[in-house]
């Protein structure tokens, strides 16, 4: 924790502010990495939150593949490798990084990340067993259980249980048995990783972020668990928009209504994660709407706003703050 107020302090004293923009007093910004990823922050304190910006190329199955796209195909077998140019074309700083779960598409690109950063990686322990095995210093690695309320520099941030969701088997990978969700990532497991390591789940968490003002709850799949969610009152919801949100009961109306009926929903988790960020999502945007239309059904209140690609979106810690979309 020491090291955490000395870092901040530092930034106050420097007066820094991340590049290119201010943020005025009550203001968060969110900007949409793909498939479950956030970058979130007030222009001082920068947290990321299931950070995958590699989006290697495997087979969805229902999914239209990408003609254009011309990368090697990932199998089980293959050594899983972070696009690191991609990643440093718009990740140039991390304070820290909140992980749901371990699946690939959650944390193949956090050990980079966190090395490359400094910053801390909060998650379960399957998670710190992963970044442990992949490199990450024990003096970065926090690990939660659910239930923690975490007073950290510059935010503060309550762990949330909650549930992954229905996996179903793909077609390329029907002959192999997905571990059960109570599976850990092995400790001193040795690195590189196959694709087929980093099926491990691990427990899935979700986190409600108190930043400048603004309260964002954030969930890393499409499921949750009611009673942990009930009566956070969040400004933001990001809230898994994924086809299997569909498998579980009344999803949307009984999440809104666990959440107060929140002012912002931001969908998560529902782009095609297996092709480059100039692929169409016409397909996705297509089974996005049926979400969308629950969502006003249930609240017609409620903002939505489908995130474009690292375009950032500013919330306004207000009574009835204004949205914009920038």
């Amino acid at each position: 924790m020491r090291k955490y107020f000395l870092h901040v302090v530092f930034c106050l004293l420097a007066g820094a502010m991340l590049p290119g923009f201010a943020l005025a007093q009550g203001e968060v910004r969110l900007s949409y990495l793909g498939t479950a990823g956030w970058e979130i922050t007030n222009g001082k304190t920068v947290i990321l939150v299931d950070p995958y910006l590699s989006r290697l190329k495997m087979e969805i199955p229902g999914a239209p593949p990408d003609p254009g796209d011309h990368r090697p195909t990932f199998s089980l077998n293959d050594i899983a490798k972070s696009d690191k140019s991609v990643i440093d074309a718009h990740i140039k700083r991390a304070d820290f990084i909140l992980i749901t779960h371990t699946h690939i598409d959650h944390v193949l690109d956090t050990p980079y990340i966190a090395r490359k950063t400094g910053a801390t990686v909060i998650g379960t322990e399957s998670t710190t067993n992963f970044e442990r095995d992949s490199g990450v210093p024990d003096a970065q690695l926090l690990t939660v259980l659910g239930g923690d309320d975490l007073q950290l520099p510059g935010f503060s941030v309550r762990v949330i249980p909650s549930l992954h969701g229905i996996l179903r088997h793909a077609s390329n990978i029907s002959h192999f048995s997905m571990p059960p969700p109570s599976t850990i990532f092995p400790a001193n497991a040795r690195a590189p990783f196959r694709v087929r390591d980093l099926l491990i789940e691990g427990g899935t968490l979700a986190y409600l972020i108190r930043l400048n003002g603004v309260r964002i709850l954030v969930f890393g799949s499409m499921n949750y668990i009611e009673r942990e969610v009930d009566g956070l009152h969040p400004d933001v919801a990001i809230v898994g928009a994924g086809p299997s949100y569909r498998e579980i009961y009344n999803y949307t109306p009984r999440l809104l209504r666990a959440l107060g009926y929140p002012r912002l929903v931001l969908p998560t988790h529902w782009d095609l994660f297996n092709v480059p960020y100039s692929a169409s999502q016409h397909w996705a945007t297509e089974q996005l709407q049926s979400f969308i239309a629950g969502v006003k059904a249930a609240s017609p209140k409620t903002r939505v706003i489908v995130p474009k690609y690292f375009q950032p979106i500013v919330v306004k810690a207000q009574a009835k703050p204004a949205v914009q979309n920038r």
